[in-house]
């Protein structure tokens, strides 16, 4: 089955269940086709031929294509603004049960209607994932298209401008939590009972006492995921991940950022920049990745006992500073 079909196939199942965007694939590949008929046309003309055998039978694309150009890639973006912004929204009230206590749990289950049925809860982020494959796999498949058909790499200059905004929906923080999620509930399936599926491709690793999280999610579409903190050069505790998708110790990123563990990365200069890339402006939007701290916390609990109790120490220093100076203020002194 050619992927064109297997996808809107898919879609429109997704459509019926959860009424999910989505990369508008067939749309796309119209626009490609009719970009290449319109060239072989102009050729034509161009020429004097009334055929297509004395041009070279390639149906190239001329760069650069007012076609293409003019509502190919701004439909994509589009697209995959959506998509992302969707995955994002649905991941984070997944996620938002799962980590959920006391009366506030109560409340979410009731309404987005999961009543506590854990099943629903596993196989609603069972979806997300497989969504943010198929539309990962879209992507990459039309730009493909698109510079074969142009005989370019347009296609791929686009793909990298797209990463470069955050908009690869592979690089999705709340991704990188789905998978810490199904891990954490793989480790607890005994407790849940039989009948749950897992994603079996997903697991913790470690290569030198170095963790990573390794996921293959597909034939084409493999992530690994960095778990060491670049600062402290260590096993990432109390995660963060900035909006440039790099991971930090919560402290170590208070620390780049130039704010104290009481203000918190939302206190961060906008000119303030991540110690990786040196991109401007990516404390404000970081989010605490929870499961993630919770698989770690399971997976090595004698580093994670031992980085709490220092840990511990030094908020307890940062917040006592923090009222001494407050205090000071306040009285004038």
């Amino acid at each position: 089955m050619k992927f064109c079909k297997k996808y809107e196939e898919y879609m429109q199942t997704q459509d019926q269940k959860n009424k999910l965007p989505a990369v508008g694939f067939k749309n796309l590949k119209k626009i490609l086709k009719r970009c290449r008929r319109d060239d072989v046309t102009r050729s034509q003309d161009s020429l004097g031929l009334n055929g297509s055998d004395d041009i070279n039978n390639n149906n190239k694309c001329i760069q650069p294509c007012p076609v293409c150009d003019g509502s190919f890639f701004p439909s994509l973006m589009k697209e995959m603004f959506t998509v992302v912004g969707c995955f994002n929204e649905h991941a984070q009230k997944v996620l938002d049960v799962h980590l959920a206590t006391g009366f506030r749990k109560y409340f979410v289950w009731c309404k987005d209607k999961f009543q506590g049925n854990h099943g629903a809860l596993i196989q609603e982020g069972k979806d997300l994932v497989g969504y943010a494959i198929i539309n990962a796999i879209a992507m990459r498949k039309i730009l493909k298209k698109y510079d074969k058909i142009h005989d370019s790499k347009q296609g791929q200059a686009f793909r990298s401008q797209v990463q470069s905004m955050h908009m690869e929906i592979l690089q999705s923080p709340w991704l990188c939590e789905l998978i810490a999620l199904h891990i954490n509930l793989r480790e607890t399936k005994g407790k849940m009972g039989n009948g749950s599926e897992f994603f079996e491709g997903c697991s913790l690793i470690f290569n030198d006492g170095k963790p990573s999280l390794s996921c293959e999610l597909s034939d084409v579409v493999k992530l690994e995921i960095d778990l060491t903190c670049s600062i402290c050069l260590d096993t990432v505790f109390d995660p963060v991940c900035l909006t440039c998708g790099h991971i930090f110790c919560f402290m170590c990123a208070c620390k780049a950022g130039s704010v104290t563990i009481v203000d918190g990365l939302k206190a961060t200069q906008p000119t303030a920049k991540c110690p990786l890339c040196r991109e401007a402006g990516v404390y404000q939007g970081s989010l605490h990745l929870d499961e993630l701290n919770i698989l770690l916390g399971r997976s090595c609990p004698e580093y994670w006992e031992e980085r709490l109790k220092t840990e511990r120490i030094e908020r307890m220093r940062q917040t006592k500073e923090h009222w001494e100076s407050q205090s000071r203020a306040f009285l004038g002194i």
